[in-house]
């Protein structure tokens, strides 16, 4: 879908990120020469969505090294490029694709000693384009997967934005919706908005609008009533971490959904690609739970919506549960949490 925006691409050996922050009212693009403009990009949410991330940040471990690279021993550039994964690990820790993307980066850099500098550079170029166009397939894979689900409820609510956004291009949470919406289903979403950033009002209605799907932003204290009133078939979201027994970390706000569908019965998918399953931690325990300034709570748009001083606790994530998760919209099929291990 062309008319959708496209949040990372990498042009004439710069990282192109959309800025996510200045949407719906602009759309504008920083053009990131360096590791250091990189890392404030995924830092300040300028671009955001696991998928998104992690595309960013294989891009911005090599970003800037071209032009001295001949002057550098190989030693010397696979220590350079470890203090880079580390930095740039350290920007946002709950989704789980910064540091797989990291760790993929480096994997290829310590897999061929017989390269030298200037032709591992190249070689780790080529993985940074080999993970985003991954991300493609995977976002049309996750599309097709949900497509029958969609054709089923078409009448859908979503949290925060899990669209084109987040990752390359189309999406996950969004995904079967923009799949459908193509193949002649009369898709609606209610989107929430999504505080304390509302990632929904200013990204998720944008993209949806953009695309033509019918959509009605609603606060998040809302969807309560809506379900009430029969007017969502189902919950897709996305998630920015899936571990091992299928607890999902995603927008703080998402549990909340989960726990309402179990309420009203309605089924609740996490969709999201394999490189965002992480099977090394165990449960939804594990995960570090990302927390922000209190400006983002006390202010909106810079305005006080509270006295300065005010406590404020901030987690940007939550962790639902696998047992109220319905089923789980990947690229490689519709899976169960029992199914995670297995795959």
């Amino acid at each position: 879908m062309t008319s959708l925006p496209i949040s990372v691409s990498w042009q004439a050996d710069n990282v192109r990120i959309l800025d996510q922050r200045l949407l719906p009212a602009r759309e504008e693009y920083l053009d990131c020469s360096d590791i250091e403009q990189v890392f404030a990009a995924i830092k300040t949410l300028s671009v955001r969505g696991a998928p998104a991330i992690g595309i960013a940040a294989a891009y911005g471990l090599v970003v800037g090294l071209s032009a001295d690279t001949e002057e550098r021993s190989i030693q010397h550039l696979m220590k350079v490029l470890t203090d880079r994964r580390d930095y740039l690990a350290s920007a946002r820790p709950t989704a789980v694709n910064l540091v797989w993307a990291l760790d993929r980066m480096m994997s290829v850099a310590n897999s061929d000693e017989s390269l030298d500098a200037v032709r591992l550079l190249d070689r780790l170029v080529l993985e940074a384009q080999t993970i985003h166009e991954e991300d493609k397939a995977s976002c049309r894979a996750i599309g097709e997967t949900g497509y029958e689900i969609v054709k089923k409820h078409p009448r859908l609510l979503t949290h925060c934005n899990a669209g084109s956004l987040a990752v390359s291009e189309l999406g996950t949470a969004l995904a079967p919706m923009y799949i459908a919406h193509q193949r002649g289903v009369d898709v609606h979403v209610f989107v929430d908005e999504t505080r304390p950033l509302l990632q929904g009002a200013r990204l998720t209605a944008f993209e949806l609008g953009k695309a033509g799907i019918n959509r009605t932003l609603i606060t998040d204290n809302m969807a309560a009533h809506v379900m009430s009133q029969k007017k969502v078939d189902a919950v897709i979201v996305g998630a920015d971490r899936v571990v091992a027994n299928g607890d999902a970390a995603n927008k703080i706000g998402t549990m909340n959904l989960a726990i309402l569908c179990q309420h009203f019965n309605l089924p609740f998918y996490i969709a999201c690609p394999w490189s965002t399953v992480d099977l090394l931690t165990q449960t939804g325990d594990e995960i570090l739970i990302e927390e922000r300034g209190s400006e983002e709570i006390t202010q909106i748009d810079g305005h006080l919506t509270s006295e300065q001083d005010t406590p404020v606790y901030n987690p940007a994530f939550d962790v639902t549960p696998h047992a109220l998760i319905t089923g789980y919209i990947t690229d490689r099929g519709l899976l169960t949490a029992k199914d995670l291990l297995s795959h």
